[in-house]
């Protein structure tokens, strides 16, 4: 049987889980800062504005949800770059293609709604 100490470690572990698997994709794209403009524009926001909201949303959002610091506010900008990802960027591929990206999709969502667990900086006061 799940205790509440268990839940809370299952939370911790999806949520720093997940953030250091979408770290992965984002910091390689720190170096495309020095020239944004080859980087794709799948909203229509220009180049360097979409790098900048990628970065947000796969850098910066996961730096947070591991530390668990303004954890449900940080998923939002994830949940937004993978929602873009897998109905936008990869609208037309084939389900195998956009999978990672609703996998994230999902696995975001459910730390939104659930929240960071009391391993988190958000927790500790909780």
């Amino acid at each position: 049987m799940l205790t509440k100490n268990h839940n809370h470690l299952a939370l911790a572990i999806l949520r720093i889980g997940l953030s250091a698997l979408m770290l992965s994709h984002g910091i390689p794209k720190l170096a495309m800062l020095s020239d944004p403009s080859a980087f794709a524009d799948p909203i229509g926001v220009g180049p360097t504005l979409s790098l900048i909201l990628t970065l947000i949303g796969e850098v910066l959002a996961p730096a947070l949800i591991i530390i668990g610091f303004k954890t449900k506010l940080a998923t939002i900008p994830v949940i937004i770059t993978m929602f873009v990802a897998a109905f936008v960027v990869h609208l037309q591929d084939d389900l195998g293609t956009k999978e990672k990206a609703l996998l994230y999709l999902i696995g975001f969502i459910v730390v939104f709604l659930a929240g960071p667990g009391k391993f988190s900086i958000d927790g500790k006061n909780s």
